[in-house]
């Protein structure tokens, strides 16, 4: 009992351990303007994490514009980085600019992966009234002429729909470099661009282009850069490798927390994510936005990352780009 006596009175003394995120005032910020892919990423896990019951109360959203979320990778590295509530939006696109050292000093070891929680494809479409009816037939129009075949891109050089149009060129045998783009803000203008025969073809993705379609935009989808053809409105589409063109890209989407959140902040979060990413509730809310499957989390999903930034570095090579140094 003398013993004992002591060690009590030093347990009651010793400072409680810090719990994990109780979840009670999440935020999910999205490093660009709404109405883009971060807040369709942000939107889906607070409808998902909501309806699900994962959390008590709604999911706050907020938006920090600039540089296609580097402004966000900056501030979560640097000056939020232990903000255990507030997660940030990210996609493939992300870690391509990662890879390209777009994000400053920064590198995909700077933030905490948490969960990826649905996927998209890369697609290739053409206005619906467009000569080209199959990919083989826009193929050999670029190959003949690259200068009449002018392409669409919701980005700049180096952005997945600038390195989809490169992609596309080169499978029709024409350098990057001479293929003719026009950069627009985003998938809508490129779209609508398309739509008005301001240019010929774009290289989008398959959520936004089948969202499009349900709503009865004349385009025409004349490929799917998945390994497989797409469930849903995209499901009559052959795949490029289909039509004989190895052409494959996928997009992922999902979030991360700021380095300094705690191991059991970190676990928490890619915990509630395996729960609801394994729902057939959340199936369902993700395939009303005309996403794909894909479930990853924690340790799983960061040794992910840093195998498609190394990816990412490769593909920037392979067209001249910048690259951020390992």
């Amino acid at each position: 009992m003398k013993y004992l006596l002591p060690l009590l009175i030093a347990l009651c003394a010793a400072p409680a351990p810090a719990l994990a995120v109780e979840f009670d005032k999440t935020q999910c910020v999205a490093g660009a303007k709404p109405g883009g892919g971060f807040d369709l990423t942000c939107k889906l896990a607070q409808a998902g994490l909501l309806d699900g019951k994962y959390i008590p109360a709604p999911m706050r959203i907020s938006y920090l514009p600039g540089g296609i979320g580097a402004l966000a990778y900056n501030a979560f590295a640097t000056q939020r980085p232990a903000e255990a509530q507030t997660l940030v939006a990210f996609s493939s696109g992300s870690l391509l600019n990662i890879a390209q050292g777009k994000f400053g000093p920064h590198d995909e070891a700077d933030v905490r992966w948490v969960a990826g929680v649905a996927a998209d494809y890369g697609v290739i479409v053409v206005a619906a009234d467009s000569p080209f009816k199959t990919l083989k037939d826009l193929m050999t129009a670029i190959k003949s002429d690259p200068s009449k075949v002018v392409f669409g891109a919701g980005g700049t050089v180096g952005s997945q729909d600038w390195i989809k149009a490169a992609m596309t060129a080169r499978a029709a045998g024409v350098h990057h470099r001479n293929m003719r783009l026009v950069a627009f803000e985003g998938g809508g203008e490129a779209l609508r661009a398309l739509q008005g025969n301001h240019v010929q073809v774009y290289t989008g993705d398959a959520s936004e282009t089948g969202t499009q379609l349900k709503d009865g935009a004349p385009v025409r989808v004349l490929a799917v850069m998945s390994e497989q053809r797409l469930p849903g409105p995209l499901a009559q589409v052959p795949t490029a490798r289909e039509a004989g063109f190895d052409l494959v890209w996928p997009i992922i989407r999902g979030f991360y927390v700021g380095p300094k959140v705690s191991d059991a902040d970190y676990q928490a979060w890619s915990e509630l994510f395996a729960r609801m990413l394994a729902s057939k509730d959340y199936e369902r809310l993700r395939n009303e936005r005309g996403l794909y499957a894909f479930a990853m989390t924690g340790a799983e999903l960061e040794a992910y990352v840093k195998r498609s930034v190394n990816g990412y570095r490769k593909v920037a090579e392979e067209f001249g780009l910048k690259v951020a140094p390992r």
